[in-house]
């Protein structure tokens, strides 16, 4: 946007002229949706917090002095935003068991970070206007993925802030400082300890999984669907990594192990209950709408499934609420066939 362009919108905005407003803001709209679902882990959460950024921006606008880019100053306003939104106590709560003639085997463990939502990969598209500092470390599917976002929803909310604000977008020490109203040194030792939980969490396959949309990725998946739409428990237990890894929130149920998995996914195809998956993608991931096949030949929206590729195996599968369909443009039901 050339400065005299800038200058005119802004002395507009100033005056009060909302569309003036809403053309300068409207280039980081994207990138600041995807730094409020980073911090906040939910797609809904995220959206919200959002609109009350904007709404925070517009009110204050007149404050703006000038002395950070524009982009900068939202960001500021962002994060203090999502900070209060997770010191807060009004995460979404955990959800009962609610699959129908299903009884699930006993879970590996009951996990914490039940808000976790996924994020459509079809609003990534020009999430990324804004230049990278020389610092940031992750680069932008390994920043979205499900791995690196729930990882973050074990940290502090201020570690979390700044290992976003640093190694994500690469900004510097001293304008995050400024950015949590902080000293340095602080950021910094905040930064250090953040980088040091992450690297306990990680998975070591979030390294090697295939490129998306390659030749690798999309023999996985067919694999995936074949085994899944069929039932067919003893291909889907081959295309598992030992250590998979099975979550479904806002239900604390999860399975860890290829043994834990098998006996969930035989609960599941036990049952008669048969699928249709529609293929879409969430955090730079494959994902699936799930769909129940019913008598009538209908098939109803039950969820959405999320795989974690490693190598030429599924490390971990996430399955979320059917709440989630119509972000991803899916419908609720498929017409029979």
């Amino acid at each position: 946007m050339a400065a005299t362009v800038t200058a005119d919108l802004m002395a507009r905005a100033r005056a009060g002229d909302g569309s003036a407003f809403r053309e300068l803001t409207e280039p980081y709209r994207r990138e600041l949706q995807v730094h409020c679902y980073r911090m906040l882990g939910s797609f809904q959460d995220a959206e919200d917090v959002l609109q009350d950024t904007m709404l925070a921006a517009w009110q204050s606008l007149g404050g703006y002095e000038g002395r950070a880019s524009l982009r900068t100053w939202l960001y500021r306003i962002a994060t203090t935003r999502c900070l209060n939104a997770r010191r807060s106590a009004s995460r979404r709560p955990i959800k009962e068991w609610d699959v129908p003639n299903v009884e699930p085997p006993k879970p590996t463990r009951l996990g914490e970070i039940v808000w976790l939502e996924p994020y459509p990969d079809t609003l990534l598209e020009g999430a990324s206007n804004g230049p990278l500092g020389p610092e940031a470390r992750y680069e932008q599917t390994e920043s979205i993925s499900l791995a690196f976002v729930t990882a973050l929803q074990t940290l502090p909310p201020r570690q979390v802030a700044v290992l976003i604000l640093r190694d994500v977008l690469g900004l510097r020490a001293n304008e995050v400082a400024d950015m949590v109203e902080s000293s340095v040194d602080s950021v910094n030792s905040a930064l250090k300890r953040a980088r040091a939980s992450l690297r306990r969490r990680r998975l070591a396959a979030d390294h090697h999984r295939p490129p998306p949309d390659s030749a690798a990725e999309n023999a996985i998946v067919a694999g995936f669907v074949r085994a899944w739409e069929s039932a067919d428990l003893d291909a889907l237990v081959a295309l598992l990594t030992d250590d998979v890894f099975m979550s479904m929130p806002p239900m604390p149920f999860e399975y860890e192990g290829r043994d834990a998995a098998i006996r969930f996914c035989a609960s599941i195809f036990g049952s008669g209950r048969r699928f249709k998956l529609v293929p879409t993608r969430a955090n730079g991931q494959p994902a699936f709408g799930a769909y129940l096949r019913s008598p009538d030949g209908i098939g109803h929206g039950v969820g959405l499934f999320v795989l974690t590729l490693a190598g030429d195996r599924i490390c971990a599968m996430t399955r979320f609420e059917k709440t989630a369909l119509p972000w991803f443009g899916l419908p609720r039901s498929l017409p029979s066939q």
